[in-house]
């Protein structure tokens, strides 16, 4: 839904035409899909749909007003005295008065200036400026966490199946459950893991799942980027079903790259080496080549999922994957728990990436994952929650201190995945691994970034704020949060959703499926 139809649309038009110069007047103008008016649109921000919360109606607006902008998803053009040629500019946001994390990791105490039409970062200094302005006054001033690898719907189960090893856990518990699945209920999870994630500073991610219409629904109605995926699976499915689901998730992913204006990406996502037959991976994969979507998929993440790859193949998992075609350089693993020195080398020489899921594979007792060797190979890490039913949050700071801490105790060096190297992961290395240009605070990058709340107890004093991101903060101290230019989260309040319906929704639909299981 567009917040003006296509009468007001051409009434604006009609006013630019006769270069009427308005004395600070600011105008809504979605964009219609006609072609008319082609220099015009040069200068109109991108579209954006869906209404942001229940107390937005958007399709009958009829005024102007700058809470607009954030309700209705609507940006402005302004028409200015002076110069009619002069008239268009750009929606700038400020943020000033905190301290910000630079590219190098260094702070300083800068402003950030942001081009909301494009949401891009336009400059970073004694900038000044801007349409509108977010206090980052007493905080830090971070790109926006990039979580890497999840599965969003699961929120429902949290809780639901604890304290199992991996195996036991998908058998006996979350695979029965996830068949009761309705889209709904997807929909309905995602909006609540994607809620989380705004409240906790995360801007992007990369989900793996079913139903993924719905997530894609979900995440463009957040103002979030994302790469998405069906999680292909075709053990236990007789030949016709499991191709089928193969050709789901590849036409899943070539209907949907590029949506919400670019923010929502998609992948091919095979489950894993041992959850799709061989045959599958060599048909389909060539396919995905074509399409020219990267792949994704579980590897390496326990020793019942090694072994057997070894006794029936007679190699190890990662050379068995580049035998059918995977590991190219836009690809991207979860876990890589259990990897041997050539299977990172392998990694290393071709350019794919590992998401490292740390409390997850705590929690699952899946085995320590060797990141510092990986970083010392060279190969792209990136840092992800995994779904909050192994996890069992999706916070990424609470993922940033696990990443570190059983960083050091796989290695048994303390100074191994230091902060400096987990804060990378879980910006600028997740956003690499899945194509963003985001990640960092620079001009030209992606406008997505939070700020965090440096007036707490548990963050004095600021010794190293980056040692703090790491060892110290934690999700509820982010204050704002911005993707793509837009405010999805001030002082604590999601401008996208309404929180509390939100989770009261999740709440029935996860008792609901409960029953329905059980």
């Amino acid at each position: 839904m567009i917040c003006f139809g296509r009468t007001r649309r051409h009434e604006v038009l009609e006013t630019i035409r006769r270069r009427t110069v308005v004395e600070d007047v600011r105008v809504p103008v979605p964009i219609g899909t006609d072609d008319i008016e082609r220099q015009l649109l040069a200068y109109l921000p991108r579209s954006y749909s869906g209404k942001a919360n229940a107390s937005a109606d958007c399709s009958k607006s009829k005024v102007s007003a700058v809470s607009a902008v954030s309700d209705c998803r609507t940006t402005w053009i302004r028409t200015d005295k002076g110069d009619p040629h002069e008239r268009f500019r750009m929606s700038e946001l400020l943020v000033s008065g905190g301290q910000v994390l630079l590219p190098d990791l260094s702070v300083e105490r800068v402003d950030v200036l942001l081009d909301r039409d494009r949401g891009e970062i336009v400059d970073v200094g004694d900038v000044g400026g801007g349409d509108d302005e977010l206090d980052a006054s007493g905080g830090l001033v971070i790109p926006g966490l990039v979580n890497a690898h999840t599965h969003v719907a699961m929120t429902l189960l949290r809780g639901y199946a604890d304290d199992k090893p991996l195996d036991a856990w998908l058998r006996e518990d979350i695979w029965p459950v996830e068949a009761e699945l309705t889209a709904e209920d997807v929909r309905t999870g995602a909006e609540l893991g994607l809620v989380e994630m705004l409240k906790s500073g995360t801007t992007a991610l990369n989900d793996m799942y079913f139903f993924m219409p719905e997530v894609v629904d979900a995440v463009e109605q957040s103002g979030m980027r994302a790469r998405l995926g069906y999680g292909s699976i075709t053990v236990g499915r007789d030949e016709d079903a499991a191709r089928e689901e193969m050709r789901d998730g590849l036409a899943f992913a070539r209907e949907y790259d590029g949506a919400a204006d670019g923010r929502i990406r998609t992948a091919f996502m095979p489950h894993s080496l041992t959850t799709v037959g061989e045959a599958y991976y060599r048909e389909f994969v060539p396919e995905a080549r074509e399409a020219g979507v990267p792949i994704h998929l579980h590897a390496n993440e326990t020793t019942d999922e090694v072994d057997p790859i070894v006794d029936e193949h007679g190699q190890r998992p990662l050379a068995y994957a580049a035998d059918l075609g995977l590991l190219e350089s836009e690809d991207y693993l979860a876990h890589g728990v259990h990897l041997d020195d050539s299977e990172i080398d392998l990694l290393a020489e071709r350019g794919a990436g590992v998401v490292h899921c740390p409390a997850s594979n705590m929690k699952l007792a899946s085995g320590m994952a060797p990141v510092q060797d990986l970083l010392d190979a060279g190969v792209p890490v990136g840092l992800g929650t995994d779904g909050a039913a192994s996890n069992n949050d999706l916070d990424m700071f609470d993922e940033m201190r696990d990443a570190a801490m059983l960083g050091k105790l796989a290695a048994d060096d303390a100074s191994a995945v230091d902060a400096e190297s987990v804060v990378e992961t879980a910006t600028r290395g997740s956003a690499e691994i899945l194509g963003f240009d985001s990640g960092w605070i620079e001009p030209g990058a992606n406008a997505d970034l939070a700020v965090i709340d440096l007036d707490a107890p548990h963050l004095t004093p600021a010794h190293d704020l980056v040692s703090h991101l790491v060892y110290a903060a934690r999700g509820s101290d982010v204050r704002h949060t911005v993707a793509d230019g837009q405010v999805l989260m001030r002082d604590r309040e999601v401008t996208v959703f309404d929180e509390q319906a939100v989770r009261e929704r999740a709440s029935e639909r996860a008792r609901a499926l409960v029953e329905r299981a059980e």
